[in-house]
């Protein structure tokens, strides 16, 4: 059947499911496509905090927001068009979240009562006109994906892992994002494990094509490449981004790179990235504590070079005696404060600028 195309300039997708469900994987899929199209875009990594909550709970659940576009963006976005949610646990934490009118596809498979009780449903949404504001498509991926894989052999548990390529070729095909690039990262990914390989391909071509020949989605969306000067183009977290920052600043002012740091989430990629750049006269430090980190810092700062800490909340509290004697001292120190949720050890997981007083 033909289906109708529909222009948009851009588009907020949430995916969402359980800390297994390999929602973060979807979504940087989902991501890298849409870069390989030319959009430009932003993400949003969402993962608890905590150690491992029960299966399909609230506290349990991970999601990856991306917002992609035909013209330049600079912010995740914070009402998703599109929510993708395999359980009700991730249907009712994300709920909130979304505009009037949204996109909401869900795995009826798992809306079990065993399932909607954990996520405190007393009744079944998809039942009722809970979701009367959204418009709701109940997909039974996890049957959809055993069906597909069904010939490579997989038990019935290890073939349900593949849902989510399923979802990820459904919305590759409802955005038109292009498909090669995922295929050749599962090809590799997987390549050790040939039946895993051509089980993740095969849900994802499955999910492609249901989008194609199913009547459920009779629309399908456009979001044009954005306007971009030729060239080669990556992506990039903040935390990378900074760490190139550094060492440009470092080889633009002549002074040797000295990182003192501890490692804590969500700041330790600093430490890790800078650690492989010793070919531009970059010096990393792992230190036993955070007081020894900025320590050491200020040492190398008065020693010469360009003296860098890095951490998080917690740790700007434990370094902040060292921090007065460098203004003391009046030698010059870079604190790198990479934020996380609450007071304390905190949500090491959760984005907050929770230290801004404390900083400034």
């Amino acid at each position: 059947m033909t289906k109708q195309v529909k222009q948009l300039d851009r588009v907020i997708i949430r995916f969402a499911g359980d800390s297994g469900d390999g929602m973060q994987l979807t979504g940087d899929r989902f991501t890298q496509e849409s870069a390989t199209f030319g959009n430009d875009l932003s993400t949003l990594p969402n993962f608890p905090a905590e150690i491992r909550a029960p299966q399909g709970t609230l506290p349990g659940v991970s999601s990856f927001q991306v917002h992609f576009a035909d013209h330049d963006i600079l912010t995740p976005g914070d009402a998703p068009d599109v929510l993708v949610a395999m359980n009700p646990a991730a249907l009712k934490a994300n709920l909130g979240d979304l505009r009037k009118s949204a996109t909401v596809i869900v795995d009826s498979h798992d809306f079990t009562p065993r399932n909607l009780a954990k996520a405190g449903y007393a009744e079944n949404p998809l039942e009722t006109d809970a979701l009367a504001e959204y418009a709701v498509h109940a997909v039974d991926l996890t049957d959809l994906t055993i069906e597909a894989v069904k010939e490579f052999g997989l038990t019935r548990k290890d073939a349900a892992r593949a849902k989510n390529m399923f979802a990820l070729g459904l919305l590759s095909w409802l955005y038109g994002r292009p498909t090669e690039s995922t295929i050749g990262f599962l090809d590799r990914r997987f390549a050790k494990a040939p039946e895993i390989r051509d089980a993740n391909i095969a849900a994802f071509n499955a999910g492609w094509n249901f989008g194609e020949t199913t009547e459920t989605f009779v629309v399908q969306y456009e979001v044009k490449p954005a306007p971009m000067p030729s060239g080669s183009y990556r992506n990039i977290t903040g935390n990378l981004a900074l760490a190139y920052g550094l060492i440009a600043g470092s080889t633009q002012s002549g002074l040797p790179l000295f990182l003192g740091s501890y490692p804590i989430t969500p700041a330790s990629d600093i430490l890790h990235e800078l650690s492989k750049h010793k070919r531009f006269g970059v010096t990393t430090f792992q230190a036993e504590d955070e007081i020894a980190g900025i320590g050491a810092a200020l040492g190398a700062a008065f020693g010469g070079s360009l003296g860098i800490t890095s951490t998080s909340g917690p740790g700007i509290a434990l370094k902040s005696e060292t921090i007065g004697l460098a203004v003391m001292l009046e030698l010059p120190l870079i604190v790198i404060d990479v934020q996380r949720g609450g007071p304390s050890t905190g949500l090491p997981t959760k984005t907050e600028q929770a230290d801004l007083l404390q900083a400034m």
